[in-house]
């Protein structure tokens, strides 16, 4: 069982995880053992997640979600099997908290009257500026 937060909490029966031989440092040893782990996460299924967390999770986890509603996670940093599994679990759980988190809602708001003269003054005075640099007509 992984506690996310007190109200979300991820039963084992949820992931899998699958190991292969990773692409990072460990020189022969990477060749012979299978350190990378593949972390997937049966989202959709999750009895665990509301609705609004897990489309939030979907739109965050971008092309790691299949169109089964799976969030597949793939860490191979380090040597040990070990420590990548715990950087997956600890991936997961950044997720599903960026996910619980409702963003506020904006509430639009207008420039005040001075900060619309002042962008008005410095675009008369840059375009005074550039008006200087073009060449002189002696003739006029």
């Amino acid at each position: 069982m992984i506690k996310v937060t007190e109200s979300i909490s991820i039963a084992e029966w949820e992931l899998t995880e699958t190991f292969s031989t990773s692409q990072g440092p460990g020189g022969q040893n990477v060749n012979k053992v299978s350190t990378a782990v593949e972390l997937r996460f049966f989202a959709e299924k999750s009895p665990h997640l509301s609705e609004s967390v897990k489309t939030r999770l979907k739109k965050i986890s971008g092309s790691n979600w299949t169109s089964d509603g799976i969030l597949i996670i793939n860490v191979q940093k380090t040597r040990s099997q070990y420590r990548n599994r715990i950087l997956a679990k600890n991936k997961l759980k950044e997720l599903i908290l960026e996910a619980s988190q409702v963003a506020k809602k904006r509430l639009p708001t207008r420039p005040s009257y001075g900060i619309k003269e002042k962008r008005i003054i410095k675009k008369k005075g840059r375009g005074l500026i550039k008006t200087l640099r073009k060449r002189v007509n002696f003739d006029e």
